[in-house]
């Protein structure tokens, strides 16, 4: 058996996550599917549909996502998903060529690809918070230097991407490992 699941998470033999995107994907369909009646009610308005779908679907996908290395297939299912729920609460298809930007103003939906890399910080913040001895701790894994490697590119690992996404939002990591200045640095609003 290549995979197993623990803790609401598919891990996978070679250490991959696509089956557990796939997994993280189809709960947020089950979400969807479970709150269809008035996600595709005409008479309610799509703000408050856009909220639904923040509050409720957008979190299911999600759970668990901040400690995956997410490459750029991944984030490109996670978001084909999402558009897909928000054209068709919308009314709308891929056949009336109405922008994506367009239908996130009306709902009032970020990007899921911000969301994910809101919350890797803040996981990293609450696992460097944690003492040495805390088995969260032990799961970061961490290069060792004067090892001979294989060719090619080194694997990414996961406090990399860290590092990558407090770059892309201007963030030191004191203010990551600050729990309360945290929220009100990362807390972006909803467009």
């Amino acid at each position: 058996m290549d995979t197993f699941r623990y803790l609401g998470s598919v891990l996978q033999k070679d250490g991959d996550i696509n089956e557990d995107v796939r997994h993280i994907i189809s709960a947020g369909w089950l979400k969807w599917q479970q709150a269809s009646g008035i996600l595709c009610d005409k008479r309610v308005p799509q703000k408050l549909k856009g909220k639904f779908y923040r509050t409720a679907i957008r979190p299911a996908m999600l759970y668990g996502a901040e400690c995956w290395l997410t490459k750029r297939r991944h984030v490109q299912q996670l978001s084909v998903a999402e558009m897909r729920m928000l054209r068709w609460f919308c009314g709308h298809t891929r056949r009336d060529r109405v922008r994506n930007e367009v239908i996130r103003d009306r709902v009032g939906a970020a990007p899921i690809e911000e969301k994910l890399t809101q919350h890797r910080p803040r996981w990293f913040g609450h696992v460097q918070r944690r003492p040495p001895e805390a088995p969260v701790r032990n799961g970061v894994l961490e290069r060792i230097d004067n090892v001979k490697r294989g060719r090619g590119r080194p694997k990414l690992m996961w406090d990399e991407s860290v590092k990558r996404d407090l770059t892309d939002w201007n963030i030191s990591k004191e203010i990551a490992l600050d729990r309360s200045v945290w929220r009100l640095a990362i807390n972006v609003p909803e467009p």
